[in-house]
């Protein structure tokens, strides 16, 4: 299948959109029949516990497990059947868990590993050190010698230098102390401003409801929550992070009510198990 072309894309349309997306490790079904719609300059957050599916998910969307069912489209194509690197040439690229520098490299180089196949843009490793004022200086220093904070900008910078109009950051926050979460989170706003998309995952909600345009959440590898923040509230989060029933049903909340499995205009809607 050819690529997808680089065109602008509309802002009434999704440019990634999954479709009823189940994959399996195995015997394990690690998503089930997931679905979203990411449209262009949103910041869209999938939430969720360990295991919930959420790297799952990203790795998926970049190509790197293919799913059992359903469809992944790109910018009006269908892209499931692609390999890794024909998408992140076309545009999706992803921050991956752990950050995966090459720590014998110096930083400069391991910016340079992410230009050699980018696309035409505005990000250059020199507008990556704008970003990230210390890093110039350092440029010559392995990524092994730089603390956790520094390595997951370089990670971030070794993105940008692709120039992608999909960026996927996996666990952005992950062993990192809240004030450099809060210092990377700070640099978003100059990286929408180049016409990016981002698609987060993220375990800290608080931080996910601050930056997301929307949300969703999962649990065991479906979705139990979406919509944007300003529709959600901090109680039916709680309910679809953990998978809680209200007080004096079979999980123990009064009425018994059903987990919720998605927001809308409408509110709450019962999981198709409780129906």
């Amino acid at each position: 299948m050819s690529e997808p072309a680089d065109r602008a894309p509309k802002q009434d349309e999704p440019i990634l959109e999954v479709r009823e997306l189940t994959v399996h490790h195995g015997q394990l079904r690690a998503l089930d029949h997931i679905s979203l719609r990411v449209f262009p300059g949103e910041v869209y957050a999938i939430i969720g516990a360990n295991g919930a599916g959420k790297s799952t998910l990203l790795r998926t969307i970049a190509g790197l497990h293919q799913p059992t069912e359903g469809s992944i489209r790109y910018d009006g194509q269908d892209v499931t059947r692609i390999r890794p690197e024909r998408r992140a040439i076309s545009g999706i690229v992803m921050v991956p868990e752990g950050r995966r520098l090459f720590g014998s490299l110096t930083v400069e180089e391991n910016l340079q590993v992410g230009a050699t196949y980018a696309r035409k843009g505005p990000w250059t490793i020199e507008r990556v050190y704008e970003l990230f004022s210390w890093m110039k200086d350092r440029r010559a220093q392995r990524t092994e010698q730089l603390s956790g904070g520094e390595q997951q900008a370089v990670a971030i910078g070794r993105a940008l230098v692709a120039n992608p109009r999909v960026l996927m950051l996996d666990e952005l926050s992950l062993g990192l102390a809240p004030v450099v979460v809060q210092r990377i989170y700070g640099m978003l706003p100059q990286i929408l401003a180049t016409g990016l998309t981002v698609l987060l995952v993220e375990q800290d909600v608080s931080q996910a409801l601050r930056v997301a345009s929307h949300l969703q959440c999962l649990l065991e590898g479906r979705t139990t929550l979406q919509g944007t923040p300003s529709e959600v509230t901090p109680e039916q989060v709680e309910v679809a992070y953990f998978g809680l029933r209200s007080p004096g049903g079979p999980g123990g909340t009064e009425g018994g009510e059903p987990p919720v499995s998605g927001v809308g205009l409408g509110g709450v809607v019962p999981s198709e198990e409780a129906r």
